[in-house]
């Protein structure tokens, strides 16, 4: 074994060379420089107009904020008539003052609420209604209802305004002294609730738990003492849908959302004749039995508000003066040319004196549309 070793010539390490063909190895000449070609092409394509325009470098200049800015004009969505019929959209006024932060933001507690008098007479005072137990679940139950049924989709304002007058009727004594009593007053007659909503079915729908809730909340807070003084002391109001008949025969104080309220004249509109002193003896939440009797003249009678003026000694002569010209709505010259507020009377509510014609068929069934 050690013979035949020794007879092999022992190898040498291996080793070669190599020539270079290109130093991009791997890599054709040709694509390499069609790659420099499209470069160039495309640094001359950049380059040259840049350097043939005749305002110089000005297109390359970052912009200065100390230059002066040239004017802005509107795109065209933000321009008046620029977008599609219906569409919703914001347009820019060029010549208006730019709003600070908040300015026009407006909350519930800030509606306005016009007429002549409207904060400007006698206020209530506060009525607490501190009884606990059923007095006053009783209260806010009957208290709630009138708010929601009669104002659900009104303002707070509006939510409040009800409230007042509910409570000020409560004071006085030509009416319950329990709030559930002068809620549901009337609702064991035919016709002549005094509010509506005690005896035209909308006790049947079930509220809506948002809506209801806030209505809980402003009775809780008017059986508490808060006293809302833009009212004043009105018993009375309706809707701007309706003129009832005794609308010229009261004070009009104004209107507050969808309601126009009113407050008595003479001495049963006086503030000492309202007593806000709450004595309890709540009667059950709900409208009154069905009475015959009280269908009668002399019960009717009880409850016209001219009838109430007449008994605290204001007389007929005074009961009906013309309304001072500051408690006349203001109209503009189209709807004074068709005739003022008689363009408001319609004729199909009891007790009053005209709905107004868009409003006739309201609530009835349309049975063939367009009609």
């Amino acid at each position: 074994m050690r013979l035949r070793e020794a007879a092999e010539a022992r190898p040498r390490d291996f080793s070669a060379r190599f020539a270079r063909r290109s130093h991009a190895i791997g890599r054709p000449v040709r694509r390499l420089e069609k790659r420099w070609t499209v470069a160039t092409l495309a640094l001359a394509a950049v380059a040259l107009p840049a350097f043939a325009a005749p305002s110089g470098w000005d297109r390359f200049a970052i912009a200065d904020a100390s230059s002066e800015a040239g004017s802005l004009e509107p795109m065209p969505f933000e321009q008046a008539g620029a977008s599609f019929p219906g569409s919703a959209f914001y347009y820019l006024d060029n010549t208006a003052t730019a709003p600070r932060i908040g300015e026009g933001i407006r909350s519930d507690a800030d509606d306005s609420v016009t007429g002549p008098r409207l904060g400007s007479g006698p206020v209530a005072r506060p009525l607490y209604v501190d009884n606990s137990g059923v007095d006053r679940t009783r209260a806010q139950q009957c208290l709630a209802a009138a708010i929601y049924y009669e104002a659900a989709s009104e303002p707070d304002a509006g939510q409040r305004a009800v409230a007042q007058v509910v409570l000020n009727r409560v004071a006085h004594p030509a009416y319950p002294k329990t709030v559930c009593g002068v809620v549901y007053q009337g609702s064991e007659r035919s016709t002549g609730c005094q509010f509506s909503f005690a005896c035209d079915g909308s006790l049947a729908r079930r509220p809506m738990q948002l809506f209801w809730d806030r209505a809980m909340s402003v009775a809780r807070q008017a059986l508490a003492g808060y006293v809302y003084t833009p009212v004043g002391l009105a018993t009375h109001y309706h809707t701007v849908q309706v003129h009832p008949y005794w609308a010229d025969s009261l004070n009009y104080l104004g209107t507050i959302g969808a309601h126009r309220f009113y407050s008595f004249r003479g001495g049963a509109g006086s503030p000492a004749t309202f007593r806000y002193a709450y004595l309890g003896g709540e009667p059950m939440a709900a409208p009154h039995r069905h009475d015959d009797s009280a269908d009668s003249a002399t019960a009717a009678q009880a409850l016209d508000p001219l009838a109430v003026q007449r008994s605290f000694g204001l007389t007929t002569a005074t009961a009906t003066p013309a309304p001072a010209p500051t408690a006349t709505p203001a109209y503009t010259a189209e709807v004074r040319e068709r005739g003022g507020d008689a363009v408001y009377r319609a004729q199909s509510l009891p007790d009053a004196q005209g709905v107004r014609a868009e409003y006739a068929n309201s609530g009835r069934w349309i049975t063939q549309p367009g009609t």
